[in-house]
């Protein structure tokens, strides 16, 4: 359980939300909306007490569980079984226990008995925090969310962005039912039968659940409260309903909203006219002042007037000439491990053209991405830069935004050519204001950091877009703005992506499919595939 009891949030000196007041108790499910930057993000870390409320308490009554945006704090080094089972505490147990087998089966002489002992002891520990039907639902928990097999003992460092996020995700499942779990953005990522898993899941959580999501699918089927982050009013209006009667609540509020404003604004304006009239007639300027004093009564009692949510004019670069093949590559292999991500990759970009790859998670999209944009090297093969070829790569896991540094700094950074007054412009278009172009870019939300690496591209003269899931973690209104950039954007893009929309706007040409590296033509057949990857 979370009790919020008189919390006040704020970005720098921006105050986001005042006097929250609210309990997450076991059983409830509540779905956290509310546009971009309205504090949705900020909300969440306090809940899991990983910043602290400017006033006010937040307390929590048992353990949490967090999924953050970022999956890349975890150690690389430890595998993705130690990993999971960490949440039970149970990673050191069975490392415990394999080092007594492989101790077991080496001994020799006298030291057989001495290693049986051992091994008991570390078995008889591995039980007790749960033993191998733990471990047995560890396995059911990563298979559900689409981890395969091979990669349980893999180092979490080898995994693509996608695969560490998962594992992320099923390690606070795995943590146990008691337990609240604050989840934010949990279905990036993941295919439609994982996504399909996950709802299940959580409709069955007898915990606490606070989940931040795009996904209208889970939303409906999951949440039994939804709480509207109102940016304007700096509060959060609660509904303790499901997710389809909240719509039509909302709606239904907005509406009732507007009928008392028109009426108070109509009746106000009555008792000002009323007002002006016996302002000229002797003995009636006291009632005159007093008329005026009710219609302002009447407008101060009403609830702030919605302004309609500012959108982000997001929008990308204008392209530099080229030659006819800016960018192409030939033979290209790359391994982690002992494991081949890529295997022999042939690509040639034309100017203009579109190019959706697609595959399941792990199958090398990312890492094919990285390679093109020079950030890693290809074991064999090579990247080939035409005549004038200029980059804009943007990454799934914001790899690209320096988090030591400001939103401005960011910016500046990427279009040095720019003046402060210009960089506040361009920051401007794509909703970071006043005090946010000050912010360090290591507290941004998953949606503003994606506006702020999009925004580092409008000057960039790009010519060819890398874009890996371009659309991930934002809200409708700043989705909707994405895909049409995209659509209009007259240079070559290479788009890694799971959402249906983004192929629809960008109208591939061509598709490569991942990891057998086979280049065809794009068809409506691919639709197909991509609701399965």
């Amino acid at each position: 359980m979370i009790t919020v009891r008189g919390a006040e949030l704020r970005a720098g000196a921006r105050l986001l939300l005042a006097d929250l007041s609210f309990t997450v108790s076991p059983g409830d499910r509540i779905g956290l909306v509310g546009r971009n930057g309205a504090g949705k993000t900020t909300l969440m870390t306090a809940l899991a007490g990983q910043a602290r409320p400017a006033a006010g308490t937040i307390t929590p009554t048992g353990p949490v569980g967090f999924l953050a945006q970022d999956s890349r704090t975890t150690d690389p080094s430890v595998t993705v079984t130690d990993r999971i089972l960490s949440a039970r505490g149970m990673d050191r147990a069975l490392r415990e226990l394999r080092a007594a087998e492989a101790a077991m089966a080496n001994a020799t002489g006298a030291a057989p008995t001495r290693a049986m002992s051992a091994y008991a002891r570390a078995e008889a520990a591995f039980q007790s925090a749960g033993g191998y039907a733990a471990e047995a639902e560890a396995a059911r928990v990563a298979a559900g969310l689409g981890l395969p097999e091979r990669a349980m003992d893999e180092p979490v460092g080898a995994l693509s962005g996608g695969q560490r996020r998962r594992v992320e995700l099923a390690r606070i499942l795995f943590a146990g039912h008691d337990r609240t779990l604050l989840l934010d953005e949990p279905t990036n990522h993941l295919d439609a039968d994982s996504v399909a898993w996950l709802r299940a899941f959580l409709a069955a959580h007898r915990g606490g659940l606070v989940v931040i999501s795009h996904d209208t699918s889970l939303l409906s089927d999951v949440v039994n409260r939804v709480f509207h982050l109102d940016a304007t009013r700096a509060t959060i209006d609660i509904h303790n309903t499901g997710w389809t009667t909240y719509l039509t609540q909302r709606e239904a509020e907005e509406r009732r909203r507007v009928r008392e404003r028109v009426g108070a604004e109509r009746k106000a304006a009555a008792l000002h006219a009323q007002a002006d009239k016996m302002k000229a007639r002797a003995g009636a300027a006291v009632t005159a002042r007093s008329m005026a004093r009710r219609a302002d009564r009447l407008l101060a009692g009403l609830d702030p007037a919605r302004r309609a949510e500012k959108v982000a004019r997001i929008r990308l670069p204008e392209p530099a000439p080229c030659g006819r093949m800016p960018l192409g590559a030939v033979a290209l292999t790359k391994s982690y491990g002992d494991h081949q991500v890529l295997g022999g990759v042939d690509l040639a970009v034309d100017r203009g053209s579109r190019l959706v790859v697609l595959g399941f998670n792990g199958a090398g999209k990312t890492t094919l991405l990285r390679l093109l944009a020079g950030v890693e090297t290809p074991d064999s093969g090579r990247v080939v830069r035409g005549h004038g070829l200029r980059l804009g790569y943007f990454a799934q896991e914001h790899e690209t935004l320096d988090t030591a540094r400001t939103v401005r700094g960011n910016l500046a950074a990427a279009a040095p050519h720019l003046t402060d007054g210009e960089v506040r412009r361009v920051l401007g278009s794509f909703l970071f204001t006043g005090d946010d172009a000050d912010k360090p870019a290591a507290v941004l939300s998953g949606g503003e950091k994606t506006r702020l690496a999009l925004a580092g591209l409008v000057h960039s003269e790009a010519n060819v877009l890398l874009l890996d899931e371009p659309t991930n973690n934002l809200d409708p209104v700043s989705r909707d703005e994405v895909l049409t950039a995209v659509g209009s954007y007259p240079g070559a893009i290479i788009m890694v992506t799971h959402d249906e929309d983004a192929v629809d706007a960008l109208r591939p040409d061509r598709v490569l499919l991942l990891p057998d590296a086979d280049e065809d033509l794009w068809n409506d057949d691919y639709r197909e595939l991509l609701t399965l990857v």
